[in-house]
């Protein structure tokens, strides 16, 4: 679903990503961990064409993210992106949010739309608070609204960047339970996080980054049952020890 291959890129002179390879299959759910500034979520950017990486290659679904003639927009609607900040839109309602781009962008009647919106909306346990606005909701729930957004547009893969890191402790994990959900009905997801309860409970794999690089990339048992590099343990031995 998801390959990477050799992916490097570069602001200006410093270097970001440094030769990025890997491979996520259909209904796969891969963990994407590793110290502040390591490169996570650049990379994670890179997959559906929100950073623009200077050599390599990346494909999704068979479709090439860097080939001058692929058509972004069109790829972007197929690959469901939740970010820290929920990026809402506050003007609007939340089923405003949720049918936007399904009109827009996938051309569905504005009754199709708004019948899909109110069905993930239920999913998520929000229903009730379809006709609010944004600000009117908790950061948990402004974060589950975002996920529905995502899932509004039928996507066959979706990424996760750091989408509990804004949030009081108490929320995350209302957000975790339903990235559980879609992970157990197979969602093929990228999920860059600290959440080490989470990465257990369903990751297949765990990648680890440092300074640009993929320096692990194993299965979840493996990863935190020893992981091969110094750098890993030390990760761990720090983020696990609380």
């Amino acid at each position: 679903m998801i390959e990477l291959n050799n992916v490097s890129k570069w602001y200006g002179q410093s270097q970001v990503l440094d030769a990025c390879s890997t491979r996520v299959a259909k209904g796969e759910v891969i963990v994407v961990c590793g110290p502040s500034g390591s490169g996570k979520s650049t990379l994670i950017k890179c997959v559906n064409g929100l950073e623009v990486f200077q050599q390599g290659e990346i494909t999704v679904n068979g479709i090439s993210v860097g080939a001058a003639q692929t058509d972004l927009p069109k790829l972007r609607a197929q690959v469901g992106m939740v970010f820290q900040h929920f990026e809402l839109f506050p003007h609007m309602s939340i089923t405003e949010n949720l049918t936007i781009g399904q009109i827009r962008v996938l051309g569905r009647s504005k009754e199709a739309a708004l019948a899909k919106a109110l069905g993930l909306l239920d999913r998520v346990g929000l229903k009730e608070h379809a006709s609010k606005h944004p600000g009117q909701l908790s950061g948990g729930q402004q974060q589950r609204v975002a996920i529905a957004r995502a899932l509004c547009m039928d996507p066959v893969c979706m990424l996760f960047d750091e989408p509990t890191s804004a949030l009081d402790p108490e929320m995350i994990t209302e957000v975790l339970d339903v990235m559980v959900e879609l992970a157990k009905e197979g969602m093929t997801m990228m999920c860059v996080t600290h959440e080490m309860g989470f990465a257990r409970k369903v990751a297949n794999r765990v990648i680890f980054m440092d300074q640009g690089r993929i320096v692990e990339d194993a299965p979840k048992d493996e990863f935190f049952g020893t992981p091969r590099s110094e750098r890993a343990q030390q990760f761990l031995s720090k983020i696990l020890s609380h």
